[in-house]
């Protein structure tokens, strides 16, 4: 289902578990978000869990798939690259909390194993934000919960909640 205008875009960069993805599907879906995967993906989005984390969300979810991150770019489906903020454990000091989130912004999420490549993270450099973690022992939150932090964050922030 094509959302005509969507409040936030939440792309996906090579994700690879299914559970997480469906997740985050639901999540879009009750949102009126546009959800992005860059492919490569590391499961078939027929799998089961997929369905299963999705649920019947699925059905009612503004799914885009794209080849590589330059179609991702010259597609006209996307936000445009000045909107666009790559979520990382690496921008240290620029919180998710204090960024200035426009209405059909995008939220780049690297894949679970590795996070974004090195040329994302050069592309997006300006645009870098974070979700503070009080405890430096840890290495991240789960991508769903991630994912579901920064787009309610980014949608009240701009009214859209």
């Amino acid at each position: 289902m094509e959302i005509e205008n969507p409040p936030i875009h939440i792309i996906l960069h090579n994700p690879e578990i299914p559970q997480n993805t469906g997740s985050i599907g639901r999540l879009a879906a009750i949102l009126n978000a546009r959800l992005h995967l860059i492919h490569p993906l590391g499961f078939i989005i027929t799998d089961a869990r997929l369905r299963r984390a999705g649920m019947d969300y699925w059905y009612d979810l503004d799914v885009v798939h794209h080849a590589s991150w330059e179609d991702f770019k010259k597609s006209d489906k996307a936000p445009r690259l000045d909107r666009i903020w790559l979520l990382t454990t690496k921008a240290k000091d620029a919180s998710v909390f204090n960024a200035k989130f426009e209405f059909g912004d995008g939220l780049v999420f690297g894949s679970e194993g590795s996070g974004v490549p090195q040329f994302l993270h050069d592309e997006l450099s300006a645009r870098r934000i974070t979700i503070p973690q009080p405890n430096p022992k840890l290495r991240s939150l789960n991508l769903a919960m991630a994912a579901g932090i920064a787009a309610y964050t980014a949608c009240r922030s701009f009214g859209a909640l």
